[in-house]
């Protein structure tokens, strides 16, 4: 059966303020977008469902190059609309040591309010780099099926941790 079409995604831009929001990580620990991103930078990775094989595969990539992602200039935050408990099973299971925060109640309320949740009930995968006012600095939408381009995310992250541009 041919995937049904997305259009009905509006993702949040470039300048867009992302609404605070409390969600739970996979070991249950609360964690406030407004505060993390008083400390530095965090890159909101979305993506449809643990145990599946693109999502799996790109989260390894961040797993296996994490200084990449979460560093003193950047943090990174994984989040789909699976439960903890599967969060937690998944980031055991595959050495995840970064949060897989769980939007699962009210379902996918966070991926909605950033204009990416598809009609059947995940978020697609939308990566939002927030900054400290919460204002989108970089955003990439991939839709189902699309790997995302991890070159892009580390040419953005280069330029993260070095704000002079001189990466």
């Amino acid at each position: 059966m041919p995937e049904a079409p997305v259009h009905h995604v509006h993702p949040l831009g470039v300048g867009d303020v992302v609404p605070d929001f409390t969600l739970p990580d996979h070991n249950g620990t609360q964690r406030t977008l407004s505060e993390a991103v008083a400390e530095r930078p965090v890159l909101l990775v979305f993506y449809p469902f643990a145990f599946s094989g693109i999502c799996t595969g790109e989260l390894s990539e961040i797993r296996d190059d994490l200084g990449a992602f979460d560093n003193d200039g950047v943090q990174v935050w994984a989040i789909s609309c699976d439960p903890t408990p599967s969060l937690l099973a998944w980031a055991d299971k595959e050495g995840y040591f970064f949060p897989l925060l769980s939007d699962f109640w009210p379902h996918g309320g966070v991926a909605a309010s950033l204009g990416i949740l598809h009609e059947r009930g995940f978020a697609v995968r939308g990566t939002f780099l927030v900054d400290a006012d919460r204002v989108i600095r970089w955003a990439l939408v991939n839709g189902p099926g699309e790997r995302r381009d991890f070159d892009a995310y580390r040419r953005v992250m280069a330029t993260v941790a070095d704000p002079g541009g001189t990466a």
